[in-house]
């Protein structure tokens, strides 16, 4: 039987909360944390004005374990108690509980959309929030704004005994990844990879396999990650897109992407698939 989610989403806040709760509250995409040696732990509070710390914003989560869950947008330059820091998200993953770790990045997104859609973008009337979907309305001329969310695929192409991967220009020195890029509107998931893999390395695949997806708040990205095999051609790389793309086997790998990433996850699916150990750090 599958688990019952400790998390459960919504948007209406209960009218009192009979504990403490889960804040992530961020300035800019920073996250306030507890900073202890080893871990980042968000704050445990019965309120969040216990801190004294300045924000404009709440917003409702849900319900994680029992324990009702906010984001908050603090102010700019505010003062942070002793004890506390600021940190971007890829540098406190591994540090917290990973549930605790996908709600901050649903809070950031959260709160990054309230901040930058505060006026209606096709007649500049200041919106109003919906009370029963995480949306906001015009009350001039109707049009739903809801929270901003951009598709993009992500495949491992694999030949035999080899997967294909590439370096962009942005990556930290030596690491490679498997392919990814935006969905367009009009597309399938399934044409958005065969086109992405085409316009970035100039081969043909096949056999385009469902992977799984990942939320990614870097800044309002949901990865969608496929599998696909090598049907053709020869790597001519997009330079406007990539430094370099080759195939590797799994005892010649390059770097690769950190574990909080989908890419890492298809490349270690393939490792496994090919029967060697887990990768290391």
């Amino acid at each position: 039987m599958k688990p019952e989610p400790r998390f459960i989403s919504a948007v209406t806040a209960p009218k009192e909360r009979s504990g403490p709760a889960w804040w992530f509250a961020f300035e800019g995409n920073q996250l306030l944390i507890h900073q202890d040696s080893d871990s980042a732990r968000v704050p445990f509070l019965r309120d969040f004005s216990e801190l004294k710390v300045p924000y404009t914003e709440t917003h409702y989560l849900g319900d994680l374990d029992g324990h009702s869950c906010y984001a908050v947008d603090l102010k700019e330059k505010a003062d942070i108690p002793p004890g506390m820091a600021l940190e971007g998200l890829r540098k406190v993953y591994g540090r917290m509980d990973e549930e605790l770790f996908w709600l901050a990045a649903r809070a950031v997104q959260i709160v990054e959309w309230d901040r930058t859609h505060r006026f209606c973008g096709s007649c500049g009337i200041p919106l109003i929030a919906k009370d029963a979907e995480r949306s906001k309305e015009c009350p001039r001329c109707g049009l739903l704004h809801f929270p901003r969310l951009a598709p993009a695929v992500i495949v491992l192409v694999e030949r035999g005994e080899q997967l294909l991967m590439a370096r962009s220009r942005h990556f930290a020195p030596g690491v490679y990844s498997v392919l990814a890029g935006f969905v367009e509107p009009g597309e399938t998931l399934e044409q958005a990879v065969e086109r992405e893999v085409f316009e970035e390395v100039g081969i043909r695949i096949r056999d385009i396999r469902y992977f799984g997806s990942q939320p990614w708040p870097f800044p309002h990205s949901l990865m969608i990650g496929f599998t696909a095999r090598y049907a053709g051609g020869e790597i001519r790389i997009d330079k406007g897109e990539l430094e370099d793309a080759g195939w590797f086997t799994v005892d010649r790998l390059p770097g690769q992407p950190g574990k909080i990433s989908i890419a890492r996850k298809l490349i270690e699916w393939f490792v496994a698939k090919q029967g060697h150990p887990p990768l290391k750090d």
